[in-house]
């Protein structure tokens, strides 16, 4: 009889699944990491002009369109002043295939994955489904990722350390002197970098900085998106960027599993990073309010948080019970564990949601505090 693959045996369920079913339809949700604004209108002209004047009939190449590649270069152009030529990208259905792709072109069987902990639950499932080795690391205080603690743990079986700022599920956001450290270590030890940048543009206090703007060889891949920057989650587009011998292994699992990213959304992408940002600076602003309500309010109920700096998540420190007290309660949070071993005595609360709603959970999760205190 044929058993199931033991790389899908390693991975379960996401827990943040798990808080979503057990919750009331009418809880406040602060579970979601999705923001709650719409696509910009011009996103969604561009794939709307594209599917009436035909051009989303049919694949694009298999890397994406040349017109997108074009416009993502021109991005790391303007943000950065980073030339990656257009060859060297490739358009991906979301940040989760171009994660998927980096570490099943470079992680061996066995082969070590280093991670944040907590993190992005993706990190640790898609080491297990490449056959990978996860060993996921510790954070600072402050839930920033010391580069020191990766360095450490570094051995001649790692293949592929992880770098997330701003940082899901925390908040945290990297300094230019840590994006320094990493490249170096990437450099010096030879092993690849992989940094998710998808929350870059969503930056509350001083600016995001990628390791790539310091690599002196190619040892950094980035990963990035449209979903959280121009609210486009459910387009499912986002891209890798790298050297070329990198990009055209990442692209043999690509074409095989993919062959391409969603023409509309394609189109809907170039739109987006093409044309006017001020969206982009109305949502920020508005969630830069929002953390500043959420932190106020969790301080005030007696919770430990460091302050995020950027994408749209807080992290406070909760006593034991805390997370089933407040879903009890009608709010949604997401128990730190679920994000990894070192997450536990933490809870990860979204603002990607509506000022009366927070409010409201505020209040809530004040008294849910007092209870189980």
């Amino acid at each position: 009889m044929t058993e199931f693959a033991n790389r899908v045996e390693q991975v379960s369920i996401s827990g943040i699944r798990e808080v979503f079913e057990a919750a009331s339809e009418d809880a406040i949700n602060l579970g979601l990491g999705q923001p709650d604004f719409p696509t910009p209108a011009h996103a969604r002209r561009g794939a709307i002009e594209a599917i009436e004047s035909g051009h989303t009939d049919a694949y694009t190449s298999n890397k994406g369109t040349r017109s997108l590649r074009e416009a993502i270069s021109a991005k790391y152009d303007r943000d950065y002043d980073l030339e990656i030529d257009p060859e060297d990208v490739i358009a991906t259905s979301g940040g989760s295939e171009a994660l998927h792709l980096v570490l099943q072109a470079h992680v061996d069987p066995g082969e070590e994955v280093i991670f944040p902990d907590p993190g992005f639950v993706s990190y640790d499932a898609l080491t297990e489904i490449a056959d990978g080795t996860a060993k996921p690391v510790p954070l600072r205080e402050d839930l920033t990722l010391d580069p020191a603690t990766v360095e450490e743990a570094i051995t001649d079986d790692t293949a592929v350390f992880v770098v997330n700022s701003p940082a899901n599920p925390t908040g945290a956001v990297q300094s230019e002197a840590d994006m320094r450290e990493f490249a170096r270590i990437a450099d010096e030890h030879d092993v690849l970098c992989l940094s998710d940048e998808v929350y870059e543009h969503i930056v509350f206090e001083g600016a995001h900085h990628s390791p790539m703007e310091f690599a002196e060889t190619d040892n950094v891949v980035v990963v990035s998106a449209c979903s959280k920057t121009y609210s486009m989650t459910g387009w499912r587009l986002g891209w890798v960027a790298a050297s070329n011998r990198r990009i055209e292994r990442m692209l043999r699992v690509h074409q095989y599993g993919q062959a391409c990213a969603s023409a509309p959304a394609q189109y809907a992408a170039e739109a987006a990073l093409t044309g006017p940002q001020e969206p982009v600076e109305e949502m920020v602003e508005t969630f830069e309010r929002r953390r500043d309500l959420v932190v106020d309010g969790l301080e005030d109920a007696g919770l430990e948080v460091p302050t995020p700096e950027g994408a749209f998540y807080a992290m406070p420190k909760v006593p034991e019970g805390w997370c089933d007290e407040v879903l009890d309660r009608g709010v949604v949070v997401v128990p730190g564990d679920a994000f990894g071993e070192h997450g536990e005595g933490y809870a990860r609360l979204s603002y990607a949601t509506g000022t009366e709603d927070l409010k409201e959970a505020l209040e809530i999760i004040d008294d849910a505090t007092r209870a189980v205190r």
